[in-house]
Order: structure tokens, then sequence, then C-alpha cells
């Protein structure tokens, strides 16, 4: 029997990107994309391309992910970010390995493209984030975590060779916007955590992963696109220290009524 693969892909106004994914993954058996009602058009014009959409409310990406592998229909699972497109080389790996596999889950290798290069250092290649290539029902994802969520696999994992790309910001205020939802996600993670906040604790992890992604990880070597991953690193983690904080100092309170 010929194995099948549903691709699953998590959006939130994506209008601008959703078409170049979906077409990237037509080969597919299915294609759900889990939408948390999208105001821009992006499920219209997923479904207009064949996609079912299922909407689904965000809590966080641990739960958004387990939602969307429970409306798969298929044995083989592939997750495909909005801002991913799936290579021919990269589809036709696929098909092969799920006919023979030789694992339970895949991590595939992302070649970023960004301020009009590829990032082949800063951390940004192979790019490697989760297996996005596993059977279903053996790979978990906690429920709880905000952002960076983790997972847990019932399985052998291998790697695949060939690239899948990302087109990760389309310009700089789709970074800065990112970063604020990200470093606030992550913020409410350190919190739930119980792990410590505060302007300094932010600085000294911020400049840690500045010169980890722009000397350790040669990021300098990728021009002024790394020189702003480098410093997109620092920022996000600056504030997500400094959110943790406000969160736990409740920084936002109001002033009080007299000014003694």
């Amino acid at each position: 029997m010929t194995a099948k693969v549903s691709v699953y892909i998590l959006t939130f106004n994506e209008a601008d990107k959703i078409a170049d994914a979906v077409q990237s993954v037509l080969w597919a058996d299915e294609i759900i994309v889990a939408d948390s009602f999208s105001t821009d058009g992006t499920a219209s014009i997923a479904e207009k391309l064949g996609a079912k959409v299922v909407n689904i409310p965000f809590q966080t990406f641990g739960q958004i992910r387990n939602d969307a592998i429970a409306a798969c229909s298929h044995g083989w699972i592939f997750s495909l970010d909005a801002d991913e497109r799936c290579t021919e080389n990269s589809h036709q790996e696929i098909l092969k390995t799920i006919q023979n596999p030789q694992a339970d889950a895949y991590f595939v290798p992302r070649r970023n493209w960004f301020l009009g290069r590829w990032i082949m250092h800063s951390g940004w290649y192979p790019d490697y984030r989760q297996p996005q290539l596993f059977r279903q029902h053996v790979m978990t994802f906690n429920a709880q975590d905000e952002v960076h969520e983790t997972y847990t696999i019932d399985g052998k994992v291998a790697y695949l060779k060939e690239d899948i790309i990302q087109i990760p910001y389309k310009d700089m205020s789709q970074l800065i916007h990112k970063m604020q939802r990200y470093s606030s996600l992550g913020a409410e993670k350190l919190v739930r955590h119980g792990k410590q906040g505060g302007i300094a604790k932010g600085l000294s992890h911020g400049l840690w992963n500045f010169f980890k992604h722009y000397v350790l990880k040669l990021g300098f070597l990728d021009g002024r696109a790394g020189f702003i991953i480098a410093l997109g690193n620092f920022e996000g983690t600056f504030y997500r220290y400094a959110k943790a904080d406000e969160i736990v100092k409740k920084w936002n309170d109001h002033p009080p009524t007299s000014l003694k």
C-alpha cells in the first residue's frame, strides 16, 4: 500500500505568504491549514487552492500544533510554516522516505533567504527547528509552551538531506513585529516556569546571544544580514526578560492618585 502524507500549515493573517506555501505542497494527499481566525483573507486563499481550513483559537504554539496534528487524516505528517516553501528536491525525498522509512520522525534542513541573500551562517543553516516529517501518533507537543514549544517522540529520529526554503521576514517591519510577539510569549513562558526576569538579566543574556550569533556562529560572514540577525536576537532576548519583569512587578498598573 502506498503511504500517504498530510501537510499542516499554521496561519494567522498570512495572506501574503499562504499561497506560495500551499502551492509548494500541492503534491500532498491532504493539506490542512490550521488558522487562528485570520482577518486578511488567508483562509479563503488557502481554500481556493484546495486546502482544508480548520479554525483553531490560538492559546499556545504547543497546543495549536497538537490540534493541527489531530486534524490530519493520513499516516505521515509534514509540518510546514507559512513562511516556508517545500522544494522539488525535498518533495521527492519525502515521498521516497515514507515509502521505505528508516525512522519515525525526521528533521528537515531549512535554507533561509533574508535581505537579498541566502543565510549560511548565524546559526541559520541548516536551521533544523523540530522534526517536520513524522508518523501520525508518534510526536506530541507540550500544550503549555507558549512559544519555542518542546515535544516528545515515541520512536526513532533521523535527518533528511534536501533543503526546504524559509523566508522569515519580508521586511524590517515584519522582523520587529515577530520579535515583539515572540518576546511577549517568551516572557509568559519564563514567568510560568518561575524564572526571574529583569533589565540586567535581559541585557546580559541579550549580549551573549548577540556574541553567539555574530561571532561564534560566524554571523559576520553573512554581511549586514548577519548583523541584523544578531541584533534581533539581542533585542528579542532583552525584551523577553524585561517583559517578564513587567508581568511580575506589574509595571503597567495605574499610577497613584497622589504625586507624593
